[in-house]
């Protein structure tokens, strides 16, 4: 599509439309060889432009999106031992996508998938203390007193878990379903956390990343996120707010 020559400047982040206004006035902005003229309209996809001698090249679009991940499959793009991964789920998906931290291969999901390093440091730097909400159903049913430990933080091989926020939410005949939130993102947490109070996961469900939700998302499925969920995980992060090009938003 063709645009106005100091739009593409600025929507690429090469200088504001009047900065580019004043290069293209300059000499310095040429498109398909020749000088380019103040008003003159291109396409990034099709045009040759070059500023300052130097080709722009049209960034490769930002892309987020939520997805369910199965139980037995594994959330890395490859795996030496075969399984299924969550890059099996993206293939229709043309930008090259991967996922956001880890959900173990016996655990499912909300798992988040970008092409976005800085966003994916977000959620998983944990001085940015972004919550990870869990359904787990576990063996017997947690004491109150069990509860308050996890609440308190309890002691792993390499340290002491932040505090957690622990809600029972229903129990079976022998078992019992809690809800518990998390800021960090040690390997197999939830697991080796109920182990140590003595109840082992049965099954596990990660339901909300930041405040985005799972939903009534399936499993093997994903969607895209909205504008306002990544600006929900940058403001939760400290981040500042960007403005970028997220393909298929507006």
């Amino acid at each position: 599509m063709q645009e106005r020559i100091q739009k593409i400047m600025a929507n690429m982040g090469i200088a504001s439309r009047r900065k580019a206004e004043e290069m293209i006035a300059e000499g310095r902005v040429f498109v398909n060889g020749h000088p380019a003229e103040l008003g003159m309209k291109a396409d990034p996809e099709r045009d040759f432009i070059k500023v300052d001698g130097k080709r722009l090249v049209n960034p490769e679009p930002k892309v987020y999106f939520a997805f369910h991940k199965p139980r037995e499959v594994v959330s890395t793009l490859e795996d030496p031992e075969g399984r299924k991964t969550v890059k099996e789920f993206f293939k229709k998906v043309k930008w090259r996508v991967y996922p956001v931290g880890r959900l173990d291969y016996h655990s499912e999901g909300l798992l988040l998938v970008t092409n976005d390093g800085e966003f994916a440091n977000l959620v998983l730097h944990p001085s940015k203390k972004i919550s990870k909400t869990y359904e787990v159903k576990v063996e017997g049913v947690l004491a109150e007193e069990e509860m308050e430990k996890l609440r308190t933080g309890i002691r792993l091989e390499e340290g002491v878990t932040r505090p957690a926020k622990v809600k029972p939410l229903r129990k079976t005949q022998a078992n019992s379903w809690v809800e518990i939130t998390i800021q960090e993102g040690k390997k197999r947490q939830i697991r080796r956390m109920m182990d140590r109070v003595g109840h082992p996961v049965i099954k596990l469900k990660r339901t909300s990343i930041g405040g985005i939700k799972l939903g009534v998302l399936p499993p093997g499925q994903y969607r895209p996120l909205e504008i306002a969920e990544v600006e929900h995980i940058r403001k939760e992060s400290g981040a500042a707010s960007k403005r970028q090009k997220i393909a298929g938003k507006r």
